[in-house]
């Protein structure tokens, strides 16, 4: 005899997923990214400085970014369907991924031009640099502010809110470079913030990609400790063993898992089998913030390597 069980606990966020809750959080970062991206081309337009369009080009990215992340969002919040059961929650995490990818052909570009910009220099006009500058750096702490709280629930919003950052290490970079320029007149300092702010993107990039990976994988949740999970569920009254025990994560905050767990005869044939289950969820709910279990009772002998553990 083989009992299952399955606990349906919902996201954190009543609306589907984490991200959700910041959606007009993130319709502000837009519209705030969006007008750094014309106020930064036009002050490259009039100063020439290369660095000032590096930064609107990231700022644009930073845009289209966030907005691939804010419809990721409302595709999640689509209901399951018997084709999609999970409904589309893994949108999110494939929005990530643009999103990284995105950062590095930006860095490509500006590597580029910069590059060029040393053999064929071009003057800036300082004052005028500095000053837009300044004005992007305001709007980009404006953005952090909005996303402060929401980068450390959702992967999709934390790839939006290293969007912001990196731009605002741009605008700080430069203001250098302005400096640089009006203090000495070393017309150089323009390219070099250029791949500054290149640079800065790279890291961003490869973490981003990194934790999408992870989750694209089906890798156990990184703050998960199966062996741990194991042991707690071996505590409850009546378990004799876990094995084929997973555990995965569908979009950021959505834990899964999967597990047999191998009790007596007696137990399953009692009337207390539904008792066992609802202790066993409620562990791995309580314990590990899992969303969704679904557990197996089977008799002694069902598998003849009870032991085996899965990540």
């Amino acid at each position: 005899m083989v009992i299952m069980g399955h606990d349906h606990g919902a996201p954190p966020a009543a609306a589907g997923t984490l991200s959700g809750t910041y959606r007009k959080r993130l319709l502000w970062t837009i519209c705030i990214s969006a007008s750094i991206t014309l106020l930064q081309v036009l002050g490259s337009v009039l100063s020439g400085s290369l660095a000032l369009l590096a930064d609107a080009a990231h700022s644009l990215t930073d845009a289209i970014g966030v907005s691939l992340a804010l419809g990721a969002i409302t595709l999640a919040q689509r209901a399951p369907t018997p084709r999609r059961t999970f409904g589309f929650y893994r949108v999110e995490i494939f929005s990530a991924v643009l999103n990284a990818l995105l950062l590095l052909a930006i860095f490509g570009w500006v590597l580029y031009t910069a590059i060029g910009r040393f053999s064929e220099p071009v003057e800036v006009k300082g004052g005028l640099m500095l000053g837009i500058a300044v004005l992007g750096l305001a709007a980009n702490g404006a953005g952090l502010w909005l996303l402060r709280d929401a980068k450390d629930h959702s992967l999709n919003l934390r790839g939006a809110y290293l969007e912001v950052l990196g731009d605002a290490l741009g605008s700080v970079a430069v203001i250098i470079g302005a400096l640089v320029i009006l203090l000495t007149g070393w017309q150089a300092a323009d390219p070099i913030a250029s791949i500054v702010i290149g640079l800065l993107i790279i890291p961003r990039a490869y973490g981003l990609l990194r934790d999408a990976a992870h989750v694209l994988l089906e890798a156990t949740p990184q703050d998960m400790d199966l062996a741990d999970v194991r042991r707690h569920l071996l505590e409850e009254p009546g378990v004799l063993d876990v094995h084929d025990l997973h555990a995965w994560t569908v979009t950021s905050g959505m834990p899964v898992l999967t597990a047999h767990i191998v009790v007596a005869e007696q137990t399953l044939r009692g009337e207390d089998h539904g008792l066992l289950l609802a202790r066993l969820q409620a562990c791995v709910g309580g314990h590990f913030d899992v969303a969704h279990s679904t557990l197996q009772l089977e008799p002694e002998g069902h598998q003849e390597d009870g032991s085996a553990l899965h990540d």
